[in-house]
């Protein structure tokens, strides 16, 4: 297998999916980095390249909305587990705040939901008994399902399972949320990633901004505050910054 020519960013949000990625270069701190846009319907038939990939799913009724209309510019894969005709994105979004009890929403904050068994089919929560109900394993997989389809269709020769790839999530996922995570990931298709602290990467970010004068600055303030405000939960996160003597961050 070649060795991968990108390194791909996935902020999995509890609200919208983004993400970035940069080539593979001997100095990765001076890497161009962008945002990759992501093929999705944003109505009947409609595909549009957007940012942010909002983390909604519909499950139409039977008839609701025809086969054509949920057509991708790629052979549409299901994650194993998953129902067919399932709609992801910003139409999933629009349509979910119209018709009650068939939207799936917050799926990353049911990774982390401890008095429900996540392996199991409880999404959309209180729908009908006619609606199709998946697991948040299910639900988190098909989002990087999304992702993966979409950018292997405008990467073919650099599939996104090839690639370094890193997800983050939120400091306040326990072990089991991890692990959940990284099983929506291989069902994704994608068996190689890495897992990132979401206030650890926001720490990185502000040092590699800031490399003049980092140390200047964590040596009066040695504690680095995250405050993590986002769609569906706000996290603050206190990170401790020291140098070693080789004037190395850690």
């Amino acid at each position: 297998m070649a060795s991968p020519r990108f390194l791909v960013g996935i902020d999995l949000g509890t609200t919208n999916t983004v993400v970035a990625y940069c080539e593979i270069t001997d100095d990765l701190s001076s890497a161009e980095t962008s945002l990759f846009e992501i093929d999705q319907l944003i109505g009947p038939g409609e595909v549009v390249r957007k940012p942010l990939l909002p983390s909604f799913r519909y499950h139409p009724a039977i008839g609701q909305i025809a086969t054509s209309d949920l057509t991708l510019p790629w052979e549409i894969e299901p994650v194993e587990g998953d129902i067919s005709n399932v709609i992801v994105g910003e139409w999933a979004r629009e349509l979910g705040a119209k018709v009650e009890g068939r939207q799936v929403s917050s799926a990353k904050s049911w990774l982390s939901h401890q008095a429900v068994d996540r392996s199991s089919d409880i999404l959309p929560w209180a729908a009908a008994n006619d609606v199709d109900k998946v697991s948040p394993v299910i639900a988190s997989a098909s989002y990087l399902n999304h992702i993966r389809q979409a950018w292997n269709y405008r990467n073919p020769s650099n599939k996104l399972e090839d690639q370094d790839v890193v997800v983050t999530v939120p400091a306040s996922f326990d072990e089991t949320a991890r692990k959940l995570t990284l099983e929506a990931a291989s069902l994704a298709g994608l068996h190689k990633i890495v897992l990132l602290e979401e206030p650890q990467a926001v720490c990185y970010d502000w040092y590699a901004r800031h490399k003049d004068s980092a140390s200047e600055e964590l040596a009066l303030l040695p504690l680095i505050l995250v405050c993590d405000v986002g769609g569906g939960t706000t996290d603050l996160s206190l990170i401790e910054a020291r140098y070693s003597e080789r004037d190395e961050l850690s």
